[in-house]
């Protein structure tokens, strides 16, 4: 592959085991990597070269990588993906609501991290947000605008809430989805705290769809965090 066809990543870190990792990794999978080792770097690189995707490193020497991307939502929908050695479900929860795609913690594997920017650029690429659409994965059929469930052929009957919750995880499939953002879509800002209302649903939901969560075929939970619904 030339490096012409090779899809280039932006990679903000400041750690020099973890840029040497990333190089080889990166270059011998189809990916084009540049590499800035400061956030104000990064940000003047994003602004001037912006690449595909982004790996984002929160504890950088200048500033915050959370601060990087608040910065970058502002202008820009591409894919982040958090490498950070920050494990606490806090840190998790912030950069995803801050807009982060995915979030990994170190140290992490190259097959994992290959798989995530893989799915990210997956989802960019999609229009599942679209009305019109209709979003197909492992057997779940969903009709936005016809209001239509399906699992393996066979239609999926859920109240309005039930459709509205499993409309916001296809809107982000792939993509963890908060219990904040969950509870302030589905049932609104006053409900941002009700984590049971969350919970009653996700669970009805599973039941209607057929979806073991212990072995997920739909819909994965991230403990402590969120939601999100396989590809």
């Amino acid at each position: 592959m030339s490096e012409t066809q090779k899809i280039p990543v932006l990679v903000i870190e400041d750690e020099p085991e973890i840029r040497k990792f990333l190089s080889a990794a990166l270059a011998s999978n189809g990916f084009s990597p540049a590499f800035a080792l400061t956030g104000r770097e990064g940000l003047a690189h994003l602004q001037s070269r912006v690449p595909e995707i982004l790996i984002l490193d929160l504890g950088l020497p200048d500033m915050d990588g959370l601060d990087i991307i608040k910065s970058l939502r502002g202008w820009s929908n591409i894919p982040v993906i958090v490498l950070s050695a920050r494990g606490q479900e806090k840190d998790k929860i912030a950069a995803l609501e801050l807009g982060a795609d995915d979030y990994l913690t170190k140290p992490f594997s190259t097959g994992e991290l290959l798989a995530r920017l893989k799915a990210a650029l997956r989802r960019a690429q999609q229009s599942v947000s679209q009305a019109s659409a209709v979003f197909e994965a492992n057997g779940l059929s969903f009709d936005a605008q016809n209001r239509i469930v399906k699992v393996d052929g066979g239609e999926v009957r859920l109240t309005p809430t039930e459709f509205r919750l499993l409309a916001l995880l296809v809107k982000h499939a792939g993509k963890i989805v908060t219990h904040k953002q969950l509870l302030q879509d589905v049932w609104g800002k006053s409900s941002a705290e009700n984590n049971h209302y969350l919970r009653i649903y996700t669970q009805h939901l599973r039941q209607k769809l057929g979806d073991d969560p212990l072995h997920p075929r739909f819909i994965i939970t991230e403990p402590g965090v969120g939601y999100k619904l396989k590809v």
